[in-house]
């Protein structure tokens, strides 16, 4: 059979085959692609958990609204975490703590701030060298208390 160039392809070399050439970039970029869909899937399970813990931070300052003391809001948080952070996503509650006070800056305001140890997600287990988030996620809250 001859090619458009008048020459049949039992003569040619494997160089110049084309559906080799395609296989061996096909070879050469899949690990590539590979690499970076792997790279997205992790780094959107950490941004997911950074949103959740982020969320719990911000639904337990509006549940430690309802509380007149400083003493009841903390209550309130705690109840809150341990109720809820079970449901948001990428998150597990044994490795997550909340802290609940009166703010520093404005005695107007209450702070509540949620870390989480996020050391067991997937990211951690990319190739090492590539830059990593921190492996502790720390998200705060603050709420106006009072109305106004």
């Amino acid at each position: 059979m001859k090619n458009v160039f008048g020459s049949s392809r039992e003569g040619q070399s494997f160089t110049a085959d084309d559906d080799a050439a395609t296989a061996v970039e096909f070879a050469m970029l899949v690990p590539i692609f590979i690499l970076l869909i792997l790279g997205m899937v992790a780094y959107g399970i950490y941004f997911g958990a950074s949103h959740s813990v982020q969320q719990i931070a911000a639904d337990a300052a509006r549940t430690a609204i309802a509380g007149e003391t400083t003493a009841e809001r903390r209550t309130l948080v705690e109840a809150f975490v341990a109720a809820n952070a079970g449901t948001y996503p990428f998150v597990d509650p044994n490795k997550l703590t909340a802290d609940a006070r009166d703010s520093v800056a404005d005695p107007n305001q209450f702070d509540v701030s949620v870390r989480y140890d996020a050391r067991n997600l997937p990211i951690w287990n990319l190739l090492a060298g590539l830059p990593m988030p921190d492996v502790t996620i720390s998200r705060t809250s603050t709420i106006r208390m009072g109305g106004l």
